[in-house]
Formats: structure tokens, sequence, C-alpha cells
């Protein structure tokens, strides 16, 4: 087991090494100067290029890509070019927010996708079956965007039921202190029951929204990998000793079917905490991705570099927990 965890760490270099070229690379693409837009239009030349001499922006590409080398072998992601706050503060203080925002997006998911398809493999070609493919297939189909402005003035504006954006309503927000960034978590560990409900009814749409596409393909994955087993010889013994539906389907055909499943969770939750950009714009979510949306549009090259590589890592080390769990799962993978 040591064995199979260190070579897939090693195999993990090549594509963290590629990473870091890919998002320099493309980073440095876009087009805008960072000088340019921190001094403003009334920057003169002579201005622009003493601040892009000491941004070290003037330098050719190879030694600003060997400094970002160096410096991320130091854990130094440098500071932000407009605020000047350092990129590692940043992520520390938005992590738990996009962290809090993506569980709960996945627990959605989760509790509504796997039983879906579940319900559509027993009741194969029934209208369970079509019912749940079919909102699989519109929650795969819907943009992010559109859905989540529908549930805002749906929710927000026409019913009033729910908060329209931020994580805390102000006047809670002034006097709640938060432990672990995680608001819901905080809420309980003073419990606080205001500020629970209230942290909780700022996550219900947000979370809807980032949530609805892994519902839909965990929905359609369960449902396919369920079929695979449920047709099975093993399935067929099991029922002919008489052994119940339920016990059936959850301990024999789920179990079996789980590799395939956990895949698809492990990788939808990688999408989520690197891939909620969108959401957390349209909600005014502090996380991560909107801190990088907003480093893009004013070409804040630290910001948009170590965000990418933040998530990107991130993203790496979930898939190497769900090979790890693999292991675990069915044992013989170890020895491949």
């Amino acid at each position: 087991m040591f064995q199979y965890i260190v070579k897939r760490l090693l195999g993990l270099l090549p594509v963290l090494f590629g990473i870091t070229l890919l998002v320099f690379i493309f980073l440095h693409l876009i087009p805008g100067d960072p000088a340019t837009v921190l001094l403003g239009e009334r920057g003169t030349p002579e201005q622009v290029e003493i601040l892009r001499a000491r941004l070290g922006l003037n330098q050719p590409l190879p030694l600003q890509y060997l400094a970002f080398l160096w410096s991320l072998l130091r854990f130094d992601l440098g500071n932000s070019i407009i605020s000047g706050i350092p990129i590692i503060d940043e992520i520390r203080s938005r992590w738990p927010a996009t962290f809090e925002l993506s569980v709960v997006a996945m627990l959605v998911a989760l509790v509504i996708g796997i039983p879906a398809g579940i319900l559509a493999a027993v009741r194969k070609n029934s209208w369970l079956d079509n019912l749940a493919m079919s909102g699989s297939l519109i929650g795969v189909s819907l943009p992010v965007y559109w859905l989540g402005l529908m549930l805002i003035y749906l929710f927000a504006v026409y019913l009033k039921w729910l908060p329209p954006s931020g994580r805390i309503s102000v006047d809670l927000g002034f006097g709640f202190k938060s432990i672990t960034g995680v608001y819901v978590l905080d809420a309980l560990l003073r419990w606080d029951l205001a500020a629970l409900q209230d942290a909780i009814a700022h996550l219900i749409l947000p979370a809807l929204t980032l949530g609805t596409i892994p519902l839909a393909i965990i929905a359609r994955i369960t449902r396919s990998a369920m079929l695979e087993v449920l047709s099975q010889d093993y399935i067929r013994t099991a029922r002919a000793k008489g052994l119940p539906e339920y016990w059936v389907i959850l301990k024999h055909a789920l179990k079996n079917a789980f590799l395939p499943i956990v895949t698809t969770i492990g990788l939808q939750f990688g999408t989520l905490l690197g891939g909620a950009i969108l959401t957390e714009t349209i909600f005014s979510w502090p996380g991560i991705g909107s801190w990088i949306y907003t480093g893009i549009l004013t070409r804040d090259y630290p910001i948009v570099q170590g965000g990418v590589i933040f998530v990107a890592v991130t993203f790496v080390l979930i898939n190497l927990a769900v090979d790890i769990s693999y292991a675990f799962f069915d044992p013989r993978i170890q020895y491949r």
C-alpha cells in the first residue's frame, strides 16, 4: 500500500510542473498590462516602464517563469499587484468560503443524485427512470449563470424567502466572529442559532446552483453502474436465496458499483472547489472563484497565478485521494 501511494505521488510531479507552465503561458497571453491597469489612464510611459521594472515584467518570459518556479518552491506566491496583500493570506481567508459552499453543494448532489440513480436502475424503463434521466439531462444542460439568476429572482426577489447574495446578513455579520472560516460550523461551535439559520439561508441558493450539474452527472453514472452490476450472476443468486430486495440492492449491488461512483464524486468535488467562479460571482460569495475572476479583470498576475495553482493542486490531491480509496474498495488495484 505504501509503494502504491508513493508511486501515485511521484506521478503528480510532472502534472504539477505542466500546470505551472500552462498557467504562466496562458496568463501572459491575456491582452493588457498590469502596470497600465494599476496606473490608470493618467500614467505616463515613463511611469509605466518604472513600474514594470519594479514588478519584474520587463524581464524575458523564461526568466519570469524561473522566478515564478523558485517562488513556488519556497511556498511564496507573491503579493497582489493591486492591493499589495500576500496571496497566501488571501487564499487563507477565502478558502473556507469556497470549501463550505462546495461541501454543501456536493451533499445536495449526493443526497439526491445517488438515490435517483439507484431508483432509475432498479425501475429501468419505468416512468421513474424516465423522470430521473430527463431531470439529469436538464440539470447538465442548464447554464449555471442562468439558473443562479432564475433562483435569485424566484426565491429572493419574488417570494422573498431567501437572501440573494453574501454569506451572512449585515446586521449579524458585525457581531459574528469566525473561528474556522466556515460560518455554519462557527455558528454551531458558538451555539449561535440566529447566525446558524442565517448562514444556512445564504447557502441554499448558491449550493443548489453549484450542485445541479454534479447531481445530474452522479445520477447518470450511478444508474449506469447499477445496471451493469444488477445484470451479474451473483445478483441473481442473491435474489434466488431469498434475500430482501433492499439488501441485494444496497449490500451487493451498490457496493460493487461504487468504484465509478467514487471516481465521479472525486472529480466533481475537485471541479466544485476550482470551478465555482460563476456561482460565486453571481451570489457575491467571497471565495476563491470570485477572487480569481477579479484578478483576471484587473490583470493582477500574482492573484491569477497563485489562485489557479492552488486550485490545481487541490484538484490533483483530491484525485490522489480517490486513487488511494480505490485500493480500499478493491485491494487488487494496489498490485497493478
